[in-house]
């Protein structure tokens, strides 16, 4: 399924745990540094109402005047436990892409604020790089490339599995217990 973003409440209500989903348009790489210093200032370089953000710290390089992302791939998401609720709430975000899953304070979050979680594979940042189709601004530079709020848009950006829907459906949840249960009749 295409989405575009800014993504609507009632786009993202619809997506279940388990779908498949690609995005077209802008979405935000924030990372721990970032979510850190807009939660202590209580504002954002952008607007973020019901955009996305993707913890990636981005290769780049600079050619002529413009940026150029060289290769870009998730981040672990779990690093950002502390933060992402209050990011959430804070700057009405509708979507996280990363990878490795969150926490229960985060997937109440979501369920709280209508958000989902977008798992995506790591591993293939030069590929990935190719959906990239132009740097629309860079902020907080300070912080280091990798930690820079880097502005993108995006076509067909994907694939990435909806890991946490706004109901609180969590695939990390379902693949543990799963993984419970199995061991639990290997010790019987």
């Amino acid at each position: 399924m295409l989405l575009t973003t800014p993504l609507t409440d009632e786009c993202v209500e619809k997506l279940e745990a388990g779908e498949i989903v690609y995005l077209t348009g802008i979405i935000s790489t924030v990372r721990d540094k970032a979510h850190e210093r807009a939660l202590r200032l209580g504002k954002f370089p952008i607007d973020l109402k019901n955009g996305v953000i993707f913890h990636s710290g981005p290769i780049v390089k600079k050619e002529k005047d413009e940026w150029v992302i060289i290769a870009i791939g998730p981040t672990t998401s779990s690093r950002m436990n502390s933060l992402e609720p209050e990011f959430i709430e804070r700057f009405n975000i509708r979507a996280v892409i990363g990878k490795g899953g969150m926490n229960e304070g985060v997937m109440k979050s979501m369920r709280e604020n209508r958000s989902v979680y977008l798992s995506m594979t790591g591993g293939c940042a030069a590929s990935i790089a190719e959906m990239v189709k132009e740097v629309r601004g860079v902020y907080w530079l300070d912080l280091g490339i990798p930690e820079a709020i880097w502005v993108l848009r995006v076509e067909k950006f994907g694939p990435l599995i909806v890991s946490i829907d706004a109901k609180g459906n969590s695939l990390y949840e379902e693949i543990d217990k799963r993984v419970q249960e199995n061991l639990k009749g290997i010790s019987e």
